[in-house]
């Protein structure tokens, strides 16, 4: 794949998600820029991408529920709700940043 043909970005993990992805709070990964059908990368590639490729626990009940990421997880994407940019359906760009953080803890 040439550098046209991905797209480098950063995604973190905080609040625990960390532990289904081998304590790995930070990684940089390099997506294809476009989807299995052809369109363009979004944040629901993105989180497919993540339970195929780089989690390690088999619990991704943990992260996802029916195809997207489970209630309780807030996503930001260059720190803002991704509400605010479309969700799952936002394409991913060169260079985002993309922080997956777990709002429910125990105590």
């Amino acid at each position: 794949m040439s550098s046209d043909d991905t797209i480098p970005i950063i995604v973190e993990f905080s609040g625990g998600l960390e532990i289904l992805f081998a304590n790995q709070k930070k990684c940089n990964l390099s997506l294809p820029a476009k989807d299995e059908s052809g369109k363009p990368t979004d944040v629901a590639f993105l989180v497919r991408f993540l339970c195929d490729n780089v989690m390690k626990d088999p619990r991704k009940e943990l992260f996802v529920l029916d195809g997207t990421v489970r209630p309780g997880i807030l996503v930001l994407i260059n720190d803002a709700d991704w509400e605010l940019e479309g969700e799952d359906q936002y394409q991913v760009q060169k260079g985002d940043h993309v922080m997956f953080v777990s709002t429910l803890h125990g105590g």
